[in-house]
């Protein structure tokens, strides 16, 4: 973490720097659990500085999953001719004035920030020597007021580097965060991929599809990928440290409220 690399000096200490303000004026205040609530607050924070990334990203796909069934039709039209296709699905994004690359690239600008979140994280709280990693924040933070002299990592009673696989000594009720955990990611890909439109537009599509494309290659991956993401996110969850499922779950749940939102719309 004190090693002045690119990525630390670039991402890692800046957002380092962030969370140690956000505990400073939570703990300043008395406030119960306020490592955990630097945790949520700069959580919400980088997610509201990515907004712009995010809704361009989830726009992108809602539009993509309404053109889905004249994609369908066009690999049906032109099967065995993959030049055609292309050309016709180029002409298809340029009628309904969609870019297929404008929900990637948001995607790919997010990834380093993602990563520098988690480093954060797993570097405050899977070291297991507080007292370290106390002298190593205080050798980053760019102002003397950042600097602390120890860390309470309890929030309402939940020490954040702790770990559901130490259930049996922590407590059963540990292994929820990973179920929770999962479900986010679940719901959040299900609105992502358009699956939790109201009920009477689900059943008009349903109808519309034919068997091949239920047996379709593609859309059978596409589910799977779905359903495994979640459960390996889940798998993950259970073998870090909670405050990481503190993180995550309120990335997810910022997420999910962002869908709801550019759904509705």
């Amino acid at each position: 973490m004190t090693n002045p690399s690119f990525f630390n000096q670039i991402l890692i200490w800046p957002i380092l720097n962030v969370l140690m303000f956000f505990y400073k004026i939570l703990a300043a205040s008395k406030i119960p659990g306020a490592f955990g609530l630097a945790i949520i607050s700069l959580t919400l924070f980088i997610r509201t500085l990515l907004y712009p990334l995010t809704k361009t990203q989830l726009v992108s796909a809602k539009k993509m999953g309404k053109l889905k069934p004249e994609l369908d039709k066009l690999s049906k039209k032109h099967k065995g001719d993959r030049q055609k296709l292309q050309q016709a699905q180029l002409e298809l994004y340029k009628k309904h004035g969609l870019n297929p690359a404008a929900g990637c690239l948001p995607l790919i600008m997010q990834m380093p920030v993602f990563i520098a979140l988690y480093q954060v994280f797993w570097q405050v709280l899977g070291n297991g020597n507080l007292t370290q990693v106390v002298k190593d924040i205080n050798r980053i933070v760019y102002h003397p007021f950042l600097k602390i002299e120890s860390m309470d990592l309890y929030f309402f009673g939940l020490n954040l580097a702790e770990k559901p696989a130490n259930w049996q000594k922590a407590g059963w009720w540990l292994l929820l965060i990973p179920i929770i955990t999962a479900g986010f990611q679940w719901y959040q890909t299900k609105l992502i991929a358009g699956e939790t439109r109201p009920k009477k537009e689900m059943v008009s599509q349903k109808k519309k599809k034919s068997k091949e494309s239920q047996e379709n290659m593609g859309q059978e991956m596409q589910k799977q990928m779905a359903l495994m993401a979640p459960l390996m996110i889940g798998f993950v969850s259970f073998s870090f440290p909670v405050g990481l499922a503190l993180y995550w779950n309120t990335f997810s749940l910022f997420g999910i409220i962002q869908s709801l939102r550019v759904n509705e719309r």
